[in-house]
């Protein structure tokens, strides 16, 4: 992957998960202060925990206050905006599931970097995708997407399998890139569509009955 996609990807990711964050916050009606707080730690907290696994500090958004800047002008255009849009569970989820498949990627990318296997690569993807939200939903006082039945970090470890599959093909990577973030995007949005959801355990019944 050239640095130029690379850069274009990380930039593309922080802002949709800035925006995400951004409506998250507004279906709880937070005050402005605390809209931008969420925007950030969506935008960065995934981020911030791949960089901690893997020992690269001070970590990314640290050193770089571009990132800072590109959550906060993102925040603030989607607050004027809010207004043109009638559905936030919808936008949300459109900007949740775009980000979740950038973020995989960088993910990826970054692991890859420092020499790490195609495992713990799709591993340190998924944290790089999902956590942001993770941290987003448990100050927000919701349970997390990745805890619940819905096909979130799923869609994440499936498009970091398909990635590497189709490494050794000798696919040129930057349309890798580009599968592998459709293809998230395009799991996570039919699952939803299609309410599919991995199988639970229903705790509550089997309690009921006297089983343990």
């Amino acid at each position: 992957m050239t640095y130029e996609l690379l850069k274009l990807i990380d930039v593309l990711g922080t802002v949709l998960f800035a925006i995400s964050g951004v409506f998250a916050a507004m279906q709880k009606r937070l005050d402005v202060f605390g809209i931008l707080i969420i925007a950030f730690i969506t935008a960065i907290g995934g981020g911030t925990l791949r960089d901690m696994m893997i020992g690269d500090f001070p970590v990314s958004w640290i050193r770089n206050i571009n990132y800072s800047i590109i959550i906060l002008v993102s925040s603030v255009i989607a607050m004027v905006f809010n207004k043109t849009i009638r559905n936030l569970h919808r936008t949300l989820l459109v900007f949740d599931s775009l980000g979740l498949g950038f973020f995989t990627v960088l993910g990826i990318q970054k692991a890859l970097a420092f020499g790490l296997h195609p495992g713990i690569c799709v591993a340190i993807g998924m944290v790089t995708g999902c956590f942001g939200g993770v941290i987003r939903d448990i100050a927000l006082n919701n349970i997390p997407l990745i805890f619940q039945k819905e096909i979130y970090a799923t869609a994440c470890i499936t498009g970091g399998v398909v990635y590497f599959l189709l490494l050794k093909t000798g696919l040129q990577r930057d349309w890798l890139e580009v599968i592998c973030i459709g293809g998230i995007f395009a799991i996570r949005m039919i699952a939803v569509h299609y309410r599919l959801a991995l199988p639970g355990i229903d705790g509550a019944k089997r309690e009921k009955s006297g089983e343990t």
